[in-house]
């Protein structure tokens, strides 16, 4: 009984010092890749680790997408996309400077 009295302190304080982990994409994935595997073989733990992985990496793409979206709004919205309006010499930028 000590044993496990200290296995499970050792453990909590373990679980305590971990900081909070980003699950995004990780849960969902997991949970099909854990699906596929066993139906595809009894894998269901290969399974469950790949599709965290493919499910945090697809998360990581959208979050920069997201990310990428915002700030092309919020350049759109304050007109500094610089695609138009003149440099600041006055040249469209289309022609070579005047010698």
């Amino acid at each position: 009984m000590k044993k496990f009295a200290f296995t499970a302190s050792l453990l909590l304080s373990l679980f305590a010092m971990t900081g909070t982990a980003e699950g995004k994409g990780c849960l969902k994935g997991a949970a099909v890749g854990g699906v596929a595997g066993h139906v595809a073989g009894n894998h269901g733990v290969l399974g469950a680790a790949a599709g965290c992985a493919v499910g945090r990496h697809r998360a990581n793409k959208k979050e920069k997408a997201e990310n990428t979206a915002a700030q092309n709004n919020a350049n759109a919205s304050s007109g500094t996309s610089g695609t138009s309006g003149t440099a600041a010499n006055g040249n469209s930028g289309n022609t070579a400077p005047a010698r």
